[in-house]
């Protein structure tokens, strides 16, 4: 009997955090603030600043987005580019880019010094060569995004209007097979389902955060005084801690939808999945214990009441269709699969389990690597 009604009270208290979440992403989904297209933002200097490291597939792509966005930028626009020890062409391509783009420029990565993780480093050398003493805005972008024409001035006319000082446009996740569909949707599903975002904006407790490293648009003297990459150059999830240190400085920032303005295709197929998983799920929650216990309270609220459902619980029924239609505001809210991925939220919860899992262990164990190069920081 003791078993039964420990099962019943976990249905119970699962389906209840599902409908809260659900009132919450409903919540979020009328005030989440978006780029405007055709906005045009104050005359000012703006620095692209893109990391590239064995991005072969990517270079003419994700250049010729960022070029056409510069071009319908109202004032003076450059992009610095960081060669990152490429060795698959990546160098030639964009040597031939800046031969031909006076806005181009490229440098070559420096070695990684004990402390860094390859990420920062590359960002915070990329900071030094976009300085300008008469501010501005730097845009931190990913090889793997394409921005669309008006990206740069609608995303920074958002960030002028709203008087923040960082905002990251988060790009549609574009999903193609099976295992990108199960598990990349909960990125933006994670913070639309749990995070205030109007408080979180004028925060500054750091557990209110929320950012995408893929596209970053920061004023340029609230990033000089958050410390830039430097202040978090240990950090695996280098986007989000870049968020807090500018809010520590006393600045303001949030995470924004971005569909309209930029895409990225993260990951192509179950090994690209695991090993992007891998490098960083271990680090997500703050601890080993802070990552048990989130990842006990998701299935919870998404897992029992779902197997509570196929066993005739109507209470469970209530809390699988509440994740179900969480997952459905999300997905129309930013652009992305409605139909029918989110059926199958409790398997992409256990999907998440199991990547959190593995990212845990290999961590344990010192075997995490990211694009040939270890994840550990050298001290």
């Amino acid at each position: 009997m003791r078993r039964r009604e420990m099962w019943e009270t976990a249905v119970r208290s699962g389906s209840g955090i599902a409908v809260a979440a659900l009132l919450q992403t409903l919540h979020n989904a009328s005030v989440i603030r978006r780029p405007v297209s055709g906005a045009v933002p104050r005359t000012e200097a703006l620095t692209v600043l893109i990391p590239m490291r064995d991005e072969i597939r990517h270079v003419a792509g994700c250049m010729a987005a960022v070029l056409d966005a510069c071009d319908a930028w109202p004032g003076r626009a450059r992009v610095v580019v960081l060669d990152d020890d490429s060795t698959d062409g990546t160098s030639e391509a964009l040597a031939d880019i800046a031969v031909r783009d006076h806005r181009v420029r490229v440098v070559a990565g420096e070695p990684i010094p004990p402390g860094w993780l390859g990420k920062t480093w590359a960002c915070h050398q990329l900071s030094r060569l976009g300085a300008d003493d008469d501010g501005g805005v730097l845009i931190f972008l990913d090889a793997d995004v394409r921005v669309e024409p008006d990206a740069f001035a609608a995303s920074v006319a958002l960030l002028r209007e709203t008087g923040l000082q960082l905002v990251s446009p988060y790009p549609r996740q574009q999903t193609h097979g099976p295992v990108e569909r199960l598990v990349q949707p909960l990125l933006q599903w994670s913070w639309m389902s749990t995070l205030p975002l109007r408080l979180a904006e004028r925060s500054a407790r750091p557990s209110l955060s929320a950012a995408n490293g893929q596209l970053l648009v920061c004023d340029a003297d609230a990033y000089r005084r958050a410390g830039g990459h430097a202040s978090v150059r240990a950090e695996i999830l280098e986007d989000i801690a870049l968020l807090r240190a500018v809010k520590r400085s006393g600045g303001h920032g949030v995470v924004v939808e971005g569909s309209a303005v930029a895409s990225c295709a993260m990951y192509n197929g179950w090994r690209q999945v695991r090993n992007g998983y891998r490098k960083s799920l271990w680090s997500a929650f703050g601890s080993l214990p802070g990552t048990i216990a989130v990842v006990a309270l998701l299935n919870v609220a998404y897992v029992v009441p779902a197997v509570a459902m196929l066993r005739g619980s109507r209470v469970g029924l209530i809390g699988y269709l509440a994740g179900v239609a969480s997952r459905v505001i999300v997905a129309r809210t930013t652009a992305g699969r409605v139909w029918p991925d989110v059926l199958a939220h409790p398997l992409s919860i256990l999907a998440f389990t199991a990547l959190t899992a593995d990212s845990v262990v290999a961590h344990r164990r010192g075997s995490l690597t990211w694009r040939g190069r270890s994840v550990a920081v050298r001290r």
